[in-house]
């Protein structure tokens, strides 16, 4: 289930009176905003792209300065926009990484043969990844995506093989 584009930020709004968005980084690295040229904002049905005067870092958030937005007032029509990227763009995985675009929809199989549900959501909690599913049902499993719980991940099958450790239901 690979998706064409993903969000790598959120535009929270603006910054000062000079049209300077604050974008909240979705993204392990948000220094990888350095690597555009362009922002593609995804708002309202709409996608537009943008060229990228520059960019630095306040806080948790990255602050960009896009070219025709010169006002607080131009730049705040872009607020709870998404920001995305082709896969193209996307930074090289490690073994055992995934894209989150690519993890969310999969369903999820106990080894015993059991669908537990979709995978719905990833918390990111420090330690480890957590995994959140959720059956048919609407409730909840929480699974930490650690090597002794998820056995496998195929997502050109469109699944996740996962061991349930005591206590996970």
């Amino acid at each position: 289930m690979q998706t064409e584009y993903f969000e790598i930020g959120k535009i929270a709004g603006t910054h000062g009176l000079k049209g300077d968005l604050r974008v909240f980084p979705t993204t392990d690295d948000k220094r990888r905003f350095e690597l555009l040229d362009f922002l593609r904002i995804e708002l309202r049905e709409k996608t537009i792209e943008i060229k990228i005067e520059r960019i630095w870092y306040h806080k948790q958030f990255v602050m960009v300065k896009l070219a025709g937005y010169d006002d607080a007032t131009s730049a705040q029509t872009l607020k709870g926009g998404r920001v995305m990227i082709h896969r193209d763009q996307a930074l090289p995985l490690e073994e055992d990484e995934y894209y989150l675009a690519d993890l969310l929809g999969l369903r999820v199989f106990t080894e015993d043969g059991e669908d537990l549900g979709e995978l719905t959501d990833v918390l990111f909690t420090g330690a480890n990844d957590v995994y959140v599913v959720k059956n048919e049902a609407g409730a909840q499993i929480l699974i930490p995506a650690i090597k002794k719980c998820v056995l496998d991940v195929d997502i050109a099958a469109g699944r996740v093989l996962v061991r349930l450790m005591e206590g996970l239901r």
